[in-house]
């Protein structure tokens, strides 16, 4: 907290006062004269919401470089004027409003307050007041020359003169006239730092002076320009000013013609290919004849400011060694073979042809798995730079190929922008969720990502702003995405496409214990000696208060945890904190996932299903039950038609071999059925559930039940056939994840099951089937009575696990 200053009585008390200063970028306040301000600054703000109101008595201080928007006091010149606040009017978003008026000058003697604004502690400066014939002089001479000056401006107020003339006393005079005339700040500050009132005169008078003689040069030049022009050359008043001015001051000019001439080197530094050289020197050509004050100049000067910071051909020399990147990625990344594998193979072409163009990987993957972090450190692995632009929710196709320069604030494309920043033609180039680009009436972003993604074409990417050609293929592109199935098919063929899975239990062990909980005990300030993590609560953390592919909501636990280590340090310098399962209820409450396989499954009727979503893979419970009725089917839990269908398909072919299963046909006639997915306001779709809910349907009419451990996956077909499906591998880590030992598959999944870790796979049963009939044998809990798969028919032969 700080406390806000008194000044109640800085006005009567010339010693040992404080003031809260405010700061001035382009203007010096006087003694005597009322300027109203726009502020907008926090630390200005801050101090209007504690002053007092009107009449509240402030310092006004002027900084040394108006550029700066946070000054520090050696930013600050030592002398400013102590101010009324005469009106303080405040508004929301657009600043504040506030009159002041000088009362008198004051020297800083030290700042005693930096937060959340400026206080000094102040004393009046001295003025040496001179009641002679010389004052009186020079007070004349001023009001002479000032009314001189207001008679050679047009559109001076009629009531300036009278104010002038009545102005009282002799220095007050002088910072009226001062305060009025557009002169530099460091010359203004240097007539409010004198004492003398005579020398204060005099400065005042040698400014109106040189004022008066800008004021008639600029009348002569208006006068010879005037017997010049005629209706048909208005248009050129500004030209032929410019010309005078140039005729009567032959200095002017000089700093711009310096400026395009600095251009000119910075363009032929820039190593332009040919065609855009030619390029530029007509586009520079053409700046030179265009007056500084027309908006073109700024479009056409702005256009080779670009042109001359491109990295044209400025390569990142690359660190070719195999070794080097594989300890790079292995020590930032667990697990990923498959895209490690990519990035050594193309080291391994590069060293051996150096004008290999750059890859274009795309890497697809749950939410949390290290996509965006991966790129990161194949950049640090190759020594290259890392750029990363977020493309979710670009419907715009001029974030990628820039604006064209006929439209006012244009621009180029995001991926010019970003090579600008990274000053190289060869970045580690991130295209973030390539996946969640959109489209309107401005265009379509995947149409122009098109040409950047294609290594025949992007060697030629021409951006719409720049409108010549600029050679992305050194780029290595890198883009990410959830899923698939919302990139268009042409912006997808273009890319190699690496799947990166959600991980293993064992692997999010791993990724925790040698990287989350380092990083996360460093950025809250402990250490191992802090923080007793064991792994079986780790394990217990995955396991119950997480379930997800990858390990966001992991490290998100492992933070909570290290924040209430902290407290304890801090508040009772417990030095040591031991994580026991008693503190994780405490610190993140109660078990926030339970393994409910075994509860839901047992009674008859209830399957487990497993299922692919763009997180990653998932369980759903399929529930059938039954009522006496006319044989009619509802379905509930938010189904689409796709699995809608899969329910019509599962009664169907159930009545057909209704004989096979020992099943009485009347049972479909005089009962309704009813079908349900719980989590019903989560949508599902898809047709992997056909074996799923057949299997509950059979396990309700003939009462065996579907055994607890097991997880099953496939489509099926009027004739009992069980068709492939996508997302095995993600499927069976969530089987995994949700305590489930034995998993059936289509038996034309058997080519996915090498994409299963090793791990998982020696953990878990894999079982295969190419009919139904294969399915309930393994899937039903016979151990009551006559196993059901006994009366079925044969249909197809089984294959046994994996």
């Amino acid at each position: 907290m700080t406390a806000t200053p008194n000044t109640d009585n800085l006005e009567n008390d010339p010693t040992n006062k404080t003031a809260p200063i405010l700061t001035l970028r382009n203007a010096v306040l006087f003694p005597g004269t009322v300027m109203p301000l726009v502020v907008g600054r926090p630390k200005t703000l801050s101090l209007l919401a504690d002053i007092s109101g009107t009449n509240s008595l402030i310092g006004i201080v002027t900084q040394k470089d108006r550029a700066i928007d946070d000054p520090q006091p050696d930013d600050l010149y030592t002398v400013g004027t102590l101010a009324r606040a005469l009106k303080v009017v405040q508004e929301t978003g657009q600043g504040s409003h506030i009159l002041v008026q000088g009362i008198r000058r004051f020297r800083i003697r030290n700042f005693v307050q930096s937060d959340p604004y400026l206080v000094a502690e102040i004393e009046d400066c001295e003025e040496i007041s001179r009641d002679d014939v010389e004052v009186d002089a020079l007070m004349r001479n001023v009001r002479e020359a000032a009314a001189e000056m207001l008679s050679i401006l047009p559109e001076a107020p009629p009531a300036a003169a009278e104010m002038i003339q009545r102005a009282e006393p002799a220095s007050n005079l002088a910072y009226l006239v001062v305060s009025n005339i557009p002169i530099p700040i460091e010359e203004k500050m240097k007539v409010l730092e004198i004492n003398d009132t005579g020398e204060i005169l005099r400065q005042a008078l040698e400014i109106l002076q040189r004022q008066i003689e800008v004021l008639r040069v600029s009348q002569k030049i208006n006068s010879e320009v005037k017997g010049d022009l005629s209706k048909a050359q208005r248009e050129y008043v500004l030209r032929k000013q410019l010309d005078a001015v140039k005729k009567e001051l032959a200095e002017i000019g000089v700093e711009e013609d310096d400026a395009l001439d600095e251009l000119r080197r910075k363009l032929e530094d820039a190593g332009l290919p040919e065609e855009v050289k030619k390029v530029a020197d007509k586009e520079l050509a053409r700046l030179r004849t265009i007056q500084p004050a027309s908006p073109e100049y700024t479009v056409a000067r702005t256009y080779l400011d670009w042109l001359a910071a491109l990295p044209w051909n400025k390569t990142t020399e690359e660190k070719l060694s195999i070794q080097f990147a594989r300890e790079t990625l292995d020590s930032r990344h667990y697990g990923l073979d498959n895209v490690k594998k990519r990035i050594l193979e193309f080291l391994a072409v590069r060293k051996l042809k150096a004008d290999m163009r750059g890859p274009i990987l795309c890497l697809v993957g749950p939410p949390g798995v290290g996509k965006t972090s991966l790129g990161q450190s194949v950049a640090e692995a190759l020594g290259r730079k890392f750029v990363r632009i977020s493309l979710g929710g670009v419907r715009d196709e001029a974030e990628i190929r820039g604006h064209r320069r006929t439209y006012i604030g244009a621009m180029p494309g995001k991926i010019i922008q970003s090579l600008k920043k990274a000053e190289t033609n060869s970045p580690v180039f991130v295209l973030d969720e390539v996946d969640k680009l959109g489209k309107d009436w401005r265009g379509d972003p995947t149409s122009a990502l098109l040409e950047v993604l294609d290594p025949e074409q992007n060697s030629t990417f021409v951006d719409h702003y720049l409108d010549v050609q600029f050679d992305l293929s050194k780029v290595m592109f890198i883009a990410t995405a959830n899923r698939l199935d919302t990139i268009p098919p042409p912006l997808l063929d273009r890319m190699d496409i690496i799947e990166i899975p959600g991980y293993t239990r064992e692997e999010k062990l791993h990724i925790a214990e040698q990287h989350l909980l380092p990083k996360q005990l460093r950025e809250h300030g402990l250490t191992e000696q802090n923080v007793n993590f064991p792994q079986e609560m780790l394990e217990l953390v995955i396991e119950r208060y997480t379930r997800e592919a990858g390990v966001r909501s992991l490290e998100r636990r492992i933070a909570d945890i290290c924040r209430s280590a902290a407290v304890a340090f801090v508040e009772s310098e417990q030095v040591h904190t031991e994580v026991t399962e008693d503190k994780l209820s405490e610190i993140l409450g109660p078990h926030k996932f339970e393994l409910d396989v075994v509860q839901r499954t047992e009674v008859a009727g209830v399957a487990t299903a497993l299922a692919w979503t763009p997180t990653g893979g998932d369980i759903l419970f399929v529930e059938v039950a039954r009522m006496p009725g006319k044989g009619r089917v509802r379905i509930t839990g938010q189904l689409g038609d796709v699995m809608k269908e899969s329910c019509e398909l599962a009664v169907s072919f159930a009545r057909s071999r209704a004989d096979a299963y020992g099943i009485d046909k009347k049972i479909f006639v005089e009962n309704d059925f009813h079908i349900h997915v719980p989590s019903g306001a989560m949508p599902k779709d898809g047709p992997s559930a056909g074996v799923t809910i057949f299997t509950a349907l059979i396990s309700l009419l003939t009462g065996h039940r579907v055994r607890h451990d097991v997880g099953m996956t496939g489509e099926i077909t009027l004739r009992g056939l069980v068709l492939p499906i996508g997302g095995v591998k993600d499927k069976v880590l969530a089987a995994q994840r949700s305590g489930i030992t034995k998993v059936i598959l289509p038996g034309r999944n058997r080519k996915d099951v090498p994409d299963i870790p090793e791990s998982v796979r020696e953990q878990m049963q894999i079982c295969f089937a190419d009919s139904v009939d294969d399915v309930l044998r393994e899937s039903l809990d016979a151990t009551d009575g006559m196993p059901v798969f006994d009366r079925m028919a044969p249909t197809s032969s089984f294959v046994g696990s994996a």
